[in-house]
C-alpha cells in the first residue's frame, strides 16, 4: 500500500495569548512555562492533523535570524529591515570573531522530545543565510564568513544530534538568491554538516529561477531530503499535466539531477489565505508521482513555515493537505 510520509517546515503564528502575556509582568519561570504550553499546544495539534514529523512551531524563537546571531559572538544588531510579506526581522553587523557561545535550540528540542509521540524534526537556519542576511564589517569576504558561520552551526547540530535528533533541517531560505556563489553555498553547506550523526534535510526558498542554480548540485549537497517550494507559483485548477502543474517544472530537474534522494513536496501555498482543497493537493502529488516515479522518495508539506497565516487558516490548510494525501494514496492504490 501507498504512504506518503508528511511533515511541517517549521514555524506557526504564536497564539494571541502569549504575546500579550510575555509582554506582562509575569516572571521568568512564568513565561518559561507559558512557552511550554504553547509549544505543547502546537505539537499536539499537528500530531493530532496527522503528520509524521512535527516541531513545536517555533514558539520560543523571535524569528529564523535574530535568535541565532542573538546567541553568537561577533555580532551588533543596527536595526529592522523588510524580509518578505511586509515582515522585518533585525538585521545585525559582524563586527567581531563569530564565535559559538551556546546552544540556542537545545532545550526547546529537549521539551519537544519530551511531549512527541510523532518524529521531532529540529529547523535550524544555515550558515550562509546568516552569513547573507548579515553586514560583514569584519571578515575579509562573504566567503570567509560563511564559513566561520558554518562551525557555529555544525557546533549546535551535533549538539541536537548528541542529543537524540534524529532529523535535522537546515533552512537556507538565501541559498538561491545568488547564482553565481552556488560553489560557496555547496562547500559551506557540506561543511556545516560534516560529522553530524543525524539525517541531513535542507530547507530551500524559492528565488526566481525555478531552483535552476540548485538542481545541477544537488548531489554534491550532503543531504539526504530537500524540502522545496512549489505551490506559490502553480495554478488553483485541477490536473496532474503540464499545463495544469506549472509550478512543479522544478522536479523533472531534482528528476535528472537529485540522485535519487528525497524530495518534500511543496503543495500549500503559505502567501495567502486560500485553503487548498483536498483535490488539488491530490492533483499536485499524483504530478509529483509522474514525474519522479518513485513515490516513496516523495514527502508531502507546505511551500515553507506558516507563521504569516492566522492559525485557524494554517491549520485548516494542514487537515486539507492530509486529506489530498490520503486521497492521491487511495488513487495510486
Amino acid at each position: 500500500m501507498v504512504e506518503f510520509k508528511t511533515q511541517e517546515i517549521g514555524s506557526l503564528k504564536k497564539p494571541t495569548w502569549l504575546l500579550e502575556y510575555l509582554k506582562s509582568r509575569a516572571s521568568d519561570d512564568e513565561k518559561k512555562e507559558a512557552l511550554n504550553e504553547a509549544a505543547f499546544l502546537n505539537v499536539k495539534m499537528l500530531e493530532n492533523i496527522g503528520l509524521d514529523f512535527i516541531y513545536d512551531g517555533e514558539v520560543r524563537r523571535i524569528e529564523m535570524y535574530e535568535l541565532p546571531v542573538k546567541n553568537i559572538d561577533g555580532f551588533e544588531f543596527a536595526g529592522r529591515v523588510r524580509s518578505w510579506d511586509n515582515r522585518y526581522y533585525k538585521k545585525a553587523r559582524v563586527i567581531g570573531e563569530v564565535k559559538y557561545r551556546s546552544n540556542y535550540h537545545l532545550e526547546e528540542f529537549l521539551y519537544v522530545k519530551s511531549i512527541a509521540s510523532k518524529i521531532p524534526k529540529v529547523p535550524v537556519t544555515g550558515a550562509y543565510t546568516i552569513m547573507d542576511w548579515s553586514y560583514n564589517e569584519y571578515y575579509k569576504d562573504r566567503s570567509e564568513l560563511a564559513f566561520e558561520l558554518s562551525k557555529v552551526v555544525r557546533r549546535v547540530m551535533s549538539d541536537l544530534a548528541e542529543y537524540g535528533a534524529p532529523v535535522l533541517q537546515i533552512d537556507e531560505p538565501a541559498a538561491t538568491t545568488h547564482p553565481d556563489e552556488m560553489d560557496m553555498f555547496v562547500d559551506v553547506f557540506n561543511e556545516q554538516v560534516r560529522g553530524i550523526n543525524a539525517k541531513i534535510s535542507t530547507h530551500i526558498c524559492y528565488s526566481g529561477d525555478e531552483y535552476s542554480s540548485l538542481m545541477p548540485r544537488a548531489a554534491e549537497i550532503k543531504a539526504s531530503h530537500f524540502a522545496l517550494e512549489f505551490a506559490n507559483r502553480d495554478k488553483n485548477e485541477l490536473g496532474v499535466n503540464d499545463e495544469s502543474r506549472p509550478g512543479y517544472r522544478a522536479l523533472k530537474a531534482f528528476r535528472e539531477y537529485g540522485n535519487g534522494k528525497e524530495i518534500g513536496l511543496g503543495v500549500l501555498d503559505v502567501h495567502t489565505d486560500f485553503i487548498e482543497p483536498p483535490e488539488l493537493i491530490r492533483d499536485r502529488i499524483l504530478y509529483a508521482v509522474k514525474i519522479l516515479g518513485d513515490y516513496s522518495k516523495i514527502y508531502i508539506n507546505p511551500d515553507c513555515g506558516l507563521r504569516t497565516r492566522q492559525r485557524k487558516i494554517a491549520f485548516e490548510k494542514l487537515k486539507n493537505m492530509i486529506k489530498g494525501v490520503k486521497m492521491a494514496e487511495s488513487a495510486i492504490y
